[in-house]
This record gives C-alpha cells, structure tokens and sequence, in this order.
C-alpha cells in the first residue's frame, strides 16, 4: 500500500520554499510505529515534542491535529511508520525567528513489514569515523540537523553492515546511526548518557523503565570500545524497531543474544503502550 502525505492537514499539500525547516532545519520530527491504525506510544513521542518545542523557543505542538494527521494518514495500514515534521514555519531570510511564527506540521505515513525472523536476526555494527559534536541545549531532542547522522550512514557501504556505532569527539559511545545502545555485563544493563549528545529515545525509556520492574540494575554512564570489547551482550533500542539483538561490532566483540536480552524483548512486546 502506497503511502500518505498531509501538510497542516491537508492530503498532498505542499511546504512553502521559505520554510525554516527547509533553510535552516529550524524544526523537529518524530519517527513512530503504528499497528492497526495506532501510533505506538504516541503521547511518549510528543512529549519529547514537547520538550524539543520548549529548547528551541517554538509554540507547543498542536498534539490533538497531530493525532488527528496520524490517524487520517494510517487509515487502512496494518504495521506501519509515521514521520512527523514540525517546523517553525515560513519566514524571512534571516537566522533570527520570527517572533509570532506559524508552525508546519508534515505528517507521512509508509507501510512497514518484518518478518519475526528478521526482526530476531542479530545486526552487525561498525564503528564510524564521523563524531558526534557536543551540545546539551540540543541533546536528547529529534531536532532536523542531522548531518552527523547523514555522514555516519554514508559510511555504512558493506553490504553486510547493518548500522553504525558512533561515538563523541571525546571517544565515548553514544549510540547507533538511528538507535540508541545498550549493553550487557555482568548481568547489569549498562547505557550512554545523552546529556551533551544523542538522542532521548522513547524505546530507550521504556527499556530503562522496565529493567526496573523486572529488578535489573541499570546504569546510565559514559562508555568506551573498551566497555563493549568487555561486555556479555548488546543490543539497540528504536521506537519501529523495538530492541534488535547485536552479534558483531567489527574489530570490538562478538555477541550472542543473550537472556537479558530476551527477557527485555519480551518486556517490551507485552508493555502497555
């Protein structure tokens, strides 16, 4: 089923050449599953909106239009992802924002299908060349800048790799290209902290949420190669994919999927959402 398209609600619209998203990447997105005609974890997703909105001095979102875009876009898909682009909206030729701007909200809807079997496959990692700059005022937010990311994927040419780790300018791992990382040692669940760079992933709070019910201890820290070249197991974490099980970090460690693992993708599937 081919996909949908709206633009402040209306089917097929089109985004003014003067848009800020567009000449500056003045905005945000959020990238979520849907099942049934269901975004998965929707109110998670705006409140990282939310928060991005209030870091870059933008109106609140219109979450009840959001979900009504969403809700339009999915009508007849089963598994499927919604892209949701919120920019600060038209405006002259100038850094400087417009002091009363009129938001763009994009919303597209793709059909999505992955076999249980794929989605169990351990993935191969690479380690990226390409750093991640430092920035707490835009760290943890999904803001439109992403040519870090763009740069990490780029590098990502054999076939066999299935994404990239990348790490910060001062060496610590922080996350894959479109994931965040977990790993496993000793039985404790070990995570980069994102308060200068990365992102805040909903899959990555509701991991850490439930390794507390389930009684795993969970640390939040900074991490080197050298903790993944030591650790039992790894795993991403992503709102569409859900945890996906690592078996090789090229040159760092092997991996099987291991029983913490498994519990967590358990976890997850049976979570409220």
């Amino acid at each position: 089923m081919m996909g949908r398209k709206f633009v402040n609600g209306v089917e097929g619209g089109s985004v003014s050449v003067d848009d800020r998203g567009l000449q500056y990447g003045d905005g945000l997105f959020e990238t979520m599953g849907a099942t049934n005609g269901r975004v998965r974890r929707f109110q998670s997703h705006m409140e990282r909106l939310t928060e991005g909105c209030h870091r870059l001095g933008m109106p609140p979102p219109p979450v009840d239009l959001i979900e009504t875009d969403c809700l339009r876009a999915l009508e007849g898909f089963g598994a499927a992802v919604v892209k949701l682009t919120l920019t600060r909206g038209p405006g002259p030729r100038a850094y400087p924002p417009p002091a009363e701007p009129s938001l763009t909200r994009i919303v597209v809807s793709t059909a999505q299908q992955v076999s249980e079997s794929e989605a169990a496959r351990p993935l191969n990692l690479r380690v990226c060349e390409t750093r991640l700059g430092r920035n707490p005022r835009l760290a943890g937010i999904k803001h439109l800048n992403r040519l870090e990311q763009v740069l990490a994927g780029a590098e990502l040419r054999e076939p066999a790799v299935d994404e990239g780790l990348v790490r910060s300018t001062d060496d610590r791992v922080v996350c894959a290209t479109a994931a965040n990382v977990f790993l496993v040692r000793g039985g404790e669940l070990l995570t980069p902290r994102i308060s200068d760079c990365g992102v805040a992933g909903v899959m990555r709070e509701v991991v850490l949420r439930l390794a507390q019910v389930l009684g795993i201890h969970a640390e939040i820290g900074d991490y080197t190669l050298d903790d993944l070249a030591r650790a039992d197991e790894c795993f991403l974490t992503n709102a569409v994919r859900g945890i996906r099980p690592v078996g090789c970090i090229v040159g760092v460690n092997d991996f099987r999927p291991g029983e913490l693992t498994a519990r967590l993708r358990d976890a997850v599937e049976t979570a409220d959402e």
